[in-house]
Parts: structure tokens; C-alpha cells; sequence
């Protein structure tokens, strides 16, 4: 069973490895059969190639958690998007993530953006 400071801390990892761009350091996050319903694809594979897409076209982007909730296997996490060169700056895009936690690992993502798109 994932304790609530190991899952904060597993969602924190993750966010650093996207925020210092060291996506194969994030592979042991995730188990092989990790499911993103927003993207429809099994595996982390499709994640990195989404991560470095966007990276590409956001060079200074950076996401930071704002509020992360715990509930048994499930984290919701609420994260500000900063970086992406928004012509408002106080419209920035959030990010809402509810991930399941399986054996110590990401095995399920469910999320929304909100605000200015990012494609």
C-alpha cells in the first residue's frame, strides 16, 4: 500500500522529471500498463513523446503543483502551467490530474486543462 506522502512524492517526481526534461528518468514512475484516458494510449511511451512535443513547442514550460489530494490509490493533482507564453499572463492554463496509484506506481491518468490551449 502507497502511503500518502509516498503517493505526494510520486506525483512531485514526475513533475520534476517533465520540469528538468529528463523523461526517461521518469519510465520507473509508471507501470508498463499505465493507461492515459486523455490520449487513449497504454504504456508511457505515448506520454513521453506527448511531453517532448510539447517541450518543443514550449521551451520554457514548467508545471507546479498547486494542491495535491490523496484518497486511498487515488491523487487528484491541481498544477498552474507556466511558460507557455500565454498573451495574458493571468490566464494561464491549469491542469486538473487524477492518477491511479498501483504497487507504488502511476498506472492510470485521467485530466483536463483549463484556460488558454496549449496546441
Amino acid at each position: 500500500m502507497t502511503t500518502r506522502e509516498d503517493a505526494r512524492a510520486l506525483v512531485q517526481r514526475m513533475q520534476e522529471c517533465f520540469n528538468t526534461r529528463q523523461f526517461d528518468q521518469a519510465d520507473d514512475l509508471f507501470t508498463p500498463g499505465f493507461f492515459s484516458h486523455p490520449l487513449g494510449t497504454t504504456g508511457f511511451g505515448a506520454v513521453k513523446d506527448a511531453w517532448r512535443t510539447l517541450t518543443t513547442r514550449f521551451p520554457g514550460m514548467r508545471v507546479v503543483a498547486e494542491d495535491i489530494l490523496v484518497d486511498g490509490d487515488k491523487v487528484a493533482v491541481r498544477s498552474s502551467v507556466e511558460g507557455t507564453g500565454t498573451p495574458d499572463r493571468d490566464a494561464r492554463p491549469v491542469m486538473m490530474e487524477i492518477f491511479r496509484i498501483d504497487n507504488g506506481r502511476l498506472a492510470e491518468m485521467r485530466g483536463i486543462t483549463e484556460g488558454p490551449r496549449l496546441s
